[in-house]
């Protein structure tokens, strides 16, 4: 119930965020709906619904952290010093999260299963009334049991996920106006904060990952990698190779956002690219995984559309809503892990502003860190994507 009132007095915009978390819910519950579909329409395919299954838990593990940056941006869900003389410790504040957040993807999942019959022809007097039926294996029964617990899954992993990462979030001290002048020399602006460990981890994997795509393709020249929509083809093995490298890129994403900051740091900098740097640096933890990510999936479509973009009807619809998914969540998380970053500096801005700074500083910071950020992780997409298409184009 405070999880409901919480949701109806929230900002539009935190509104805007849970359903979008809603929709997304919804695209990952129809797509393991219809491989619940597939595999009760063609029984003797076992290995062709396993493989569209693991396809599924791309777009479900993109929704999952999407779900969470939404749950850590949430006013009503942060952590803060104070709330726990109301009964509002962290342990209480992470069961909200993950209520909340389990309210919305239950919601989206209800929406994916009434949308999936009245495709399939089940439900009627709607219009597009049965119009998949074919595709949906209308004729084929779904199992009650394998329908809940395809639909609990989104709910239950994002939930789970919301609520460890509110459990282990800093508490943030609530201070007055005054008091953050006072400690601006020391508290303000502390020391550089430790480089991320992660960064020749996510070189193996993500090197690895490659080296398996490669080998998982060898022997089969000129059958290049078939993505969803005919899956009895498709290798495994590029599949864990893919994920490989996506662990691999999120793994060595903060490490990389940090050389970035000391990048702009570098030979004599000025108020600008000091602050510039320092923020990236800083920021390296929480920006660096959702950037990997990105560029995982960017590098992944680079490839498929090497492979398949002059084709003729090179994706299913299933594959354009899996991929739709995958990009628009991992974008999300992207911006929303900014904002969290925003609103985290909020106190030093507004102490930089007191002090005199000029507000053109501030922006020309920013887009100063987005455009090294661009400039190191774009060419980084692309070789990536070029390297994961050269075994499967040869």
């Amino acid at each position: 119930m405070l999880a409901l009132r919480l949701a109806r007095g929230s900002h539009p915009l935190v509104l805007v965020r849970r359903l979008l978390v809603a929709a997304a819910s919804a695209g990952v519950g129809f797509l393991l709906l219809c491989t619940l579909g597939y595999a009760s329409g063609h029984p003797a395919h076992s290995a062709g619904s396993v493989l569209r299954l693991l396809w599924c838990f791309v777009p479900l593990a993109a929704t999952v952290q999407f779900a969470v940056a939404v749950a850590r941006t949430d006013p009503s869900t942060r952590p803060r010093a104070g709330l726990s003389a109301v009964g509002l410790g962290p342990v209480r504040l992470s069961v909200l999260a993950a209520v909340s957040t389990a309210v919305s993807c239950t919601l989206g999942s209800m929406v994916a299963l009434l949308f999936f019959l009245h495709l399939r022809g089940d439900l009627s007097g709607l219009p597009f009334d049965g119009a998949a039926a074919g595709l949906l294996a209308a004729d084929a029964p779904l199992p009650l049991a394998a329908v809940l617990v395809l639909l609990t899954l989104v709910p239950a992993a994002a939930a789970t996920a919301s609520a460890l990462a509110l459990r282990t979030a800093p508490v943030r001290a609530e201070g007055t106006t005054e008091e953050a002048e006072d400690l601006l020399p020391e508290e303000q602006f502390p020391a550089p904060a430790a480089p991320p460990a992660g960064l020749p981890w996510g070189v193996a994997l993500t090197a690895a990952g490659l080296a398996v795509e490669a080998y998982a393709n060898r022997g089969a020249p000129g059958s290049p990698f078939p993505l969803p929509g005919k899956l009895d083809a498709t290798p495994a093995w590029v599949l864990v190779g893919w994920t490989l490298t996506a662990i691999g890129l999120a793994t060595a994403g903060p490490g990389l956002t940090y050389l970035c900051g000391r990048l702009v740091q570098a030979m004599r900098p000025g108020a600008v690219r000091l602050l510039a740097g320092r923020v990236l640096m800083d920021e390296a933890h929480r920006i660096g995984r959702p950037l990997g990510i990105v560029c995982a999936v960017l590098s992944a479509v680079v490839a498929a559309y090497a492979l398949y973009g002059t084709g003729p009807r090179p994706f299913g619809p299933l594959t354009a809503l899996g991929a739709v998914l995958v990009i628009g969540c991992t974008t999300a998380t992207l911006l929303t892990s900014a904002l969290e970053a925003k609103q985290a500096r909020a106190e030093t801005a507004r102490a930089l502003l007191r002090l005199g700074a000029p507000a053109s500083a501030l922006r020309a910071a920013t887009a100063l860190r987005a455009a090294v950020l661009l400039l190191v992780f774009a060419p980084l997409t692309w070789a990536i994507a070029e390297l994961a298409a050269l075994p499967l184009t040869a």
